[in-house]
């Protein structure tokens, strides 16, 4: 065999060994590290500052952080947030912005006024008509503004706009200061719209039960008869 022969096979030889040594380890599955579930050797336990970004605020206002803000917080932090989106009177769409197409069934974007449209004809969906919960709100708010850096608003601003636009709505004082305590006592015009859907749920065993009647104030988002 010529040395360039030899050195070929070597090098076959040393290949197909890493390669199943790699194959072993690939095969072998993760080992429980002091406790039933695997550890895989990467990652870091998520903070609960982490994990609050996937956990929306429930009706009932669990989760909700401390903070606190006023109306007149809520006006400036509109001014500077939200003003350009939404319209300085809070009209939704502002002045030259193109309402996207998928939000054109929702009415015309307003954000308050309409209570009462709901059942009509020409029904004007808003914070002040329809949606049933502030504590609800306030995660939208969070999680979703502004669009362009949705989740950077500290939680005493989101306190400050929920105070700013329920108090244009008139659904509470102006002079209310909202915190996660009065958050819990506002009671939204729509707050009894929505009913249980008492959706399907299917269980462990492959049966398909339908869904317990829900206590007051867990109704079902996505289930109206609005008001």
């Amino acid at each position: 065999m010529s040395g360039f022969s030899a050195r070929l096979a070597f090098g076959a030889a040393f290949a197909g060994v890493l390669m199943g040594s790699f194959m072993a380890k690939a095969q072998t599955p993760p080992q429980p590290s002091g406790g039933d579930a695997p550890r895989y050797g990467f990652g870091t336990t998520p903070s609960p500052a982490e994990l609050s970004r996937f956990h929306a605020i429930p009706p009932d206002g669990r989760g909700l952080p401390s903070g606190s803000g006023t109306y007149v917080r809520g006006q400036a932090v509109y001014a500077q947030q939200c003003v350009k989106c939404h319209g300085a009177k809070l009209e939704g769409w502002g002045k030259g912005m193109m309402m996207p197409p998928e939000h054109a069934a929702m009415g015309d974007g307003r954000l308050i006024g309409g209570r009462g449209s709901l059942r009509t004809a020409n029904p004007v969906f808003t914070v002040e008509s329809y949606w049933p919960y502030a504590t609800t709100l306030w995660d939208y708010i969070k999680r979703t503004m502004p669009t362009t850096a949705p989740g950077s608003l500290s939680d005493s601003d989101v306190y400050a706009l929920v105070a700013y636009l329920l108090g244009e709505a008139n659904i509470i004082e102006k002079s209310a200061v909202v915190n996660e305590q009065t958050l819990l006592t506002v009671a939204m015009p729509n707050r009894e719209g929505f009913i249980d859907g008492a959706r399907p749920q299917p269980e462990p065993t492959g049966t398909v039960q339908t869904s317990p009647t829900r206590p007051s104030g867990q109704s079902q988002p996505g289930t109206t008869m609005g008001r």
